[in-house]
């Protein structure tokens, strides 16, 4: 990728902070990778694609290190699960072999597995010794008749959220527009014309589908005539991908990651989005209204309100009972990006109160919805160190801290509550039925029996306490005095 090519992806439009040196998209410095290259973001940003061949072009490491560390899941193919690469050794760079070893992966893929497409995902090494990603990746497209698409994102390009746009840019490049959409049964068609809907196309942009919590709100699309073109990249196909440019509508879901592909598609097909969550009540209501309104259907604003008022009264009754249990507990939130906001609107609505927040991941305007949430005051953490989480955590006192699976083990061992909240979580918190798990699950952690058992002193330590605290008063009593010594010691002579 040319350097020029990287700073124009830098240099957003649609992003006012971008030239700020402290906002999360701002030209990458020394060590600016070290929480995720851009590889790494190329990568878990396009592999939730479940129907693509992704094949990692570089050392094993590269892959190896990084494969499925996202918790995406799929109610179809299962071919991204598939780790694959070309396993780059000393001998391919040094023999100029390495452009022939990815076209004959690419072959093996293809013959292999029979996919709709190949994604190549580029890494340092390749990009290093000059390989001609692209060339390669056309070569391959034409002799084996299926699309190859090349991700050029070595990791030392920069952060991962700059990787996030890179392979977001190749959708936008090589894949959507390639298609367009599959017409709706007949029946579904006159399903919805007796009820009165009609039905509208719009695709969600930075939706992963995150352990399978998109399905808690993908029923609620359907119920209101929206049909989703594609999730970018969460439980979506190759086919998906190429129609997104029929959508009516498109949704930036709670990140500026994948924030070139909305604004490229409204240039260059007229599509307005918006940026919403599907964390909390009230996020999630006001991203399906946000759908209603730049739409401008008054049947789907109609439908959208009655929803809105079954689902908050159905979920404000499943709530009550955790609500006045969950009441003032305190939470530091260490999360990344966008998180650092959405997620404080849904410990809000459950009556938390966030304490502290992270925003080292975060952009200008990230921190701009913090302080609208938290007030003028918010405190707002950039040391992510252990050893700063747990003063801060003492400092506050707070109940709980919820952060990603590698501050997990700082919290345990400390003997604190930890909720996983990132991209490792079992659990899928988005959408009004997330809310109620998102909300089981911070009261089994909060009044778990263990945190009352582990800091106690263990019932053998204060008996083995006092056992020798006795032998050494028993040893006491047997040592005499010095002054008296002398005197025992003339008695016995007498």
């Amino acid at each position: 990728m040319k350097r020029s090519d990287v700073a124009a992806l830098l240099d957003e439009p649609a992003c006012s902070h971008n030239r700020k040196s402290k906002s999360g998209c701002a030209k990458p410095q020394p060590g600016a990778s070290a929480g995720g290259c851009a590889f790494d973001g190329a990568q878990i940003a396009m592999l939730p694609i479940a129907d693509v061949a992704h094949v990692v072009h570089g050392p094993i490491a590269c892959a190896g290190s990084s494969w499925d560390n996202r918790g995406t899941r799929t109610t179809g193919p299962a071919l991204y699960k598939i780790g694959m690469t070309t396993d780059l050794t000393e001998q391919d760079v040094v023999m100029g072999r390495s452009e022939k070893r990815l076209f004959h992966a690419i072959g093996q893929a293809i013959e292999s597995l029979q996919p709709p497409a190949v994604f190549v995902y580029n890494t340092c090494v390749p990009a290093l010794i000059g390989d001609d990603l692209e060339a390669v990746c056309k070569a391959a497209a034409r002799h084996f008749g299926v699309p190859v698409v090349p991700i050029d994102c070595a990791g030392f390009y920069g952060t991962k959220n700059l990787g996030n746009r890179i392979g977001a840019d190749a959708m936008v490049r090589h894949v959507i527009g390639g298609r367009e959409p599959d017409p709706l049964p007949e029946v579904v068609i006159a399903d919805y014309a007796a009820r009165g809907i009609r039905i509208h196309d719009v695709n969600l942009i930075g939706e992963y589908n995150i352990a399978g919590e998109f399905w808690h709100v993908a029923p609620l699309f359907d119920e209101l005539g929206l049909r989703i073109l594609c999730t970018l990249s969460g439980d979506s196909r190759y086919h998906e991908v190429q129609t997104m440019h029929r959508a009516e509508a498109n949704m930036m879901v709670c990140s500026k990651a994948m924030i070139n592909v909305a604004r490229k598609l409204e240039d260059t097909y007229g599509t307005p989005w918006f940026e919403g969550s599907f964390y909390g009540i009230s996020d999630m209501s006001a991203a399906l209204r946000g759908f209603a309104r730049i739409i401008g259907d008054a049947s789907l604003s109609a439908r959208t309100e009655a929803l809105i008022a079954r689902e908050e009264a159905r979920i404000g009754g499943l709530l009550a009972p955790w609500r006045e249990r969950l009441a003032g507990k305190r939470v530091l939130l260490n999360t990344g990006g966008v998180k650092s906001w959405s997620v404080v609107s849904a410990l809000q609505d459950l009556g938390m109160d966030v304490v502290a927040t992270a925003t080292k991941k975060s952009t200008e305007e990230d921190k701009a919805r913090i302080r609208e949430l938290m007030g003028p005051e918010a405190k707002m953490i950039t040391d992510g160190s252990a050893r700063a989480l747990l003063d801060l955590m003492a400092d506050l006192d707070a109940d709980i801290m919820i952060a990603g699976g590698r501050n997990l083990y700082t919290a345990l061992k400390a003997r604190l509550p930890f909720l996983d909240i990132n991209q490792e979580r079992e659990f899928g918190y988005a959408g009004y039925q997330g809310m109620v798990e998102l909300t089981r699950q911070l009261a089994l952690t909060i009044e778990s029996p263990v945190w009352g058992q582990v800091r106690a002193p263990a019932p053998w330590a204060s008996t083995e306490r006092a056992r020798r605290r006795q032998e050494a008063l028993d040893e006491d009593d047997l040592i005499l005095p010095l002054d008296d010594a002398p005197a025992v010691a003339a008695g016995e002579a007498a």
